[in-house]
C-alpha cells in the first residue's frame, strides 16, 4: 500500500479508525497516544445480543511478527472491559508466519481472547467494500446515495404550483411550466459523544456526558453546520435513500449537477472533534477549600471527544424559475421526496420592495408579469384589473392618480372622461366629492344659523 507510506504512525491510527466507524462498529476511539500499552484504537459490537470489546493494535511496517501478536494477547487480558474480548492485527504490511501461527492457533484452540490479523490487501479490500478510496493515506468520501429529489407522487413542479395557489389574480392553467433544475449536495450527519470529568482540589466542578448529531454541508471548502430545518430533513430521511441515478434524474429535470465531497473523512472528523472541543468549553465558578471563589475554563480534551458515525449523502438542492412576461420568479428549496425545507421563495416576494414571506397578500399583474405587495398593487381604471405601480401608466383625473396598462388604455379613458358629466367626473374622485358635500352642507347650515333660520 504504498499510498500510505508518508503516514505516521498516529496518522494510520486516524485512517484504522475510520475505516472500523464505517463498517459499523460501536464507540471507535483512540487510546492515549502517549502510553498506549499495546491498545491503539478501541472499539465495540453486539454479536447475538452480548457486547463485545475489540482491541485494535495498528502497525505501519513492512513486517509484524509473532511478538506483536503476543503482546497484544496480554494486553486484551488486562483491559477493563465486561464482556466478551478479542483483538485484531492492522498492518501496512505483511505478517510474519510465526505472527500467523500464533494467531491460529489462539483461534483453533478456543482461546478466550482470539487475534485477528488484516495485512495492508486485507485493508484495501475493506475500504473498496465500504465504498471508501485511500489516496495519499487518508479516506475519500465516495457517496452515490441521496434524498429523494421530488415525490415520485407528483409532478416536479409540484410544489411550484402549490407556492403561486395563494398569489391573486393568476389561475394555475395560467403557469408556463418552469425551467427545473437539481444540484445534488454532499452533506455528512454526524454522531459524536462527549465525555469529561473536570476536577480540583474539592472534587468534580464540572461534567460533560452528552452525544451530539448535527448535519454538515459538505462541499468544498470550509464545512458548515446545517440550520435545524436542514438538518431534521436529512436525518429524519436518512433511511429512505435512493441511488443517483443521472440519466432518470435527467428524464425529470432540465439541468442537474452532482457535487463532490471537499475534504477526506478524516478531515470531517477532526473539523467535528475541534468544533465540539469549542462548543463544551465554558467556564465554571466554584469555591475553593479556602473559601476563595475562582473561575476556571473547562475545555475538553481531543480524547474526550468519540465521533461514533459519520453518514454522506447528498442532498437535492432543487430550483424552479418560472418566467412570466417580464420577470423571472424563483423558488427554491431542499427536497426529501414529499417533504422539503425552502431556501429561496421569490414567488412570496414584491418585486418593487423588500416585502416578501408567507401570510401578506400579493397580486399577480398580467400587463407585465410582475408579483406586487399591496403597496405596490392597483387596479386598472378601464379594465377595473389588478395592474402594479411598476409598469403602470399614470395620470391625474379629478385631482386623483388613475393607473393604466398602457398609453392605448389612457387615451381611450381621456376621451371617456371628456364626455362625462360634471357629477361622473366628480365621481373619480370619491374622496374629494365627498368632502365637497359635506363642505356644501355645513356652508349651507352655516348660512342658516346666520340667518336665523335654524
Amino acid at each position: 500500500m504504498a499510498v500510505l507510506d508518508d503516514l505516521s504512525g498516529f496518522e494510520f491510527e486516524d485512517v484504522v479508525e475510520d475505516v472500523f466507524r464505517n463498517l459499523g462498529y460501536e464507540n471507535v476511539r483512540q487510546a492515549e497516544q502517549t502510553a498506549d500499552e499495546g491498545r491503539d484504537v478501541i472499539m465495540e459490537e453486539v454479536v447475538d445480543g452480548t457486547r463485545h470489546a475489540i482491541i485494535v493494535e495498528c502497525k505501519h511496517t513492512d513486517t509484524v511478527g509473532r511478538p506483536v501478536v503476543q503482546k497484544l494477547h496480554s494486553a486484551i487480558a488486562t483491559f477493563d472491559f465486561e464482556g466478551p474480548k478479542h483483538g485484531m492485527v492492522v498492518t501496512t504490511g505483511r505478517f510474519t508466519n510465526p505472527a500467523q501461527e500464533y494467531a491460529t492457533r489462539l483461534q483453533q484452540n478456543d482461546d478466550p481472547h482470539p487475534i485477528e490479523l488484516l495485512d495492508g490487501e486485507d485493508l484495501r479490500e475493506i475500504a473498496d467494500e465500504i465504498g471508501l478510496d485511500l489516496y495519499n493515506g487518508r479516506i475519500e468520501i465516495l457517496c452515490d446515495e441521496t434524498l429523494r429529489p421530488y415525490d415520485p407522487a407528483a409532478d416536479v413542479d409540484a410544489a411550484v404550483a402549490e407556492a403561486f395557489r395563494d398569489i391573486e389574480n393568476i389561475e394555475a392553467a395560467d403557469l408556463p411550466a418552469p425551467y427545473s433544475e437539481a444540484t445534488f449536495r454532499p452533506v455528512l450527519a454526524v454522531t459524536a459523544d462527549t465525555n469529561a470529568v473536570f476536577e480540583t482540589s474539592v472534587g468534580v466542578i464540572h461534567r460533560i456526558n452528552e452525544r451530539t448529531r448535527f448535519v454538515v454541508h459538505a462541499d468544498r471548502g470550509h464545512p458548515q453546520v446545517a440550520d435545524d430545518d436542514v438538518a431534521t430533513l436529512v436525518t429524519e430521511n436518512l433511511h429512505a435513500t435512493i441511488d443517483i441515478d443521472t440519466d432518470r434524474f435527467g428524464e425529470v429535470f432540465d439541468e442537474i449537477e452532482e457535487r463532490r465531497f471537499g475534504q477526506t473523512q478524516t478531515d470531517y472528523k477532526e473539523w467535528a472533534v475541534d468544533r465540539l472541543q469549542d462548543f463544551h468549553t465554558t467556564t465554571v465558578t466554584y469555591t475553593g477549600d479556602n473559601n476563595v471563589t475562582y473561575n476556571k475554563t473547562c475545555e475538553p480534551n481531543r480524547s474526550d471527544i468519540s465521533v461514533q458515525s459519520i453518514e454522506p449523502v447528498y442532498l437535492p438542492e432543487v430550483r424552479h424559475t418560472t418566467d412570466l412576461k417580464e420577470y423571472t420568479h424563483p423558488y427554491e428549496y431542499y427536497a426529501a421526496g414529499p417533504s422539503r425545507v425552502t431556501a429561496e421563495d421569490g414567488i412570496h416576494r414584491c418585486v418593487h420592495c423588500d416585502t416578501s414571506g408567507v401570510g401578506k397578500t400579493y397580486t399577480y399583474c398580467p400587463n407585465c408579469g410582475a408579483i406586487a405587495c399591496d403597496s405596490h398593487t392597483k387596479t386598472e381604471r378601464l379594465k377595473q384589473e389588478p395592474v402594479c405601480t411598476g409598469c403602470a401608466v399614470t395620470e391625474r383625473f379629478a385631482l386623483k392618480t388613475k393607473y393604466f396598462y398602457d398609453e392605448g388604455n389612457l387615451e381611450a379613458f381621456r376621451e371617456e372622461y371628456t364626455d362625462m358629466s360634471i357629477h361622473e367626473k366628480a365621481m373619480e374622485n370619491k374622496l374629494l366629492a365627498g368632502a365637497s358635500v359635506v363642505a356644501a352642507l355645513l356652508v349651507v347650515i352655516g348660512l342658516l344659523v346666520i340667518g336665523g333660520v335654524i
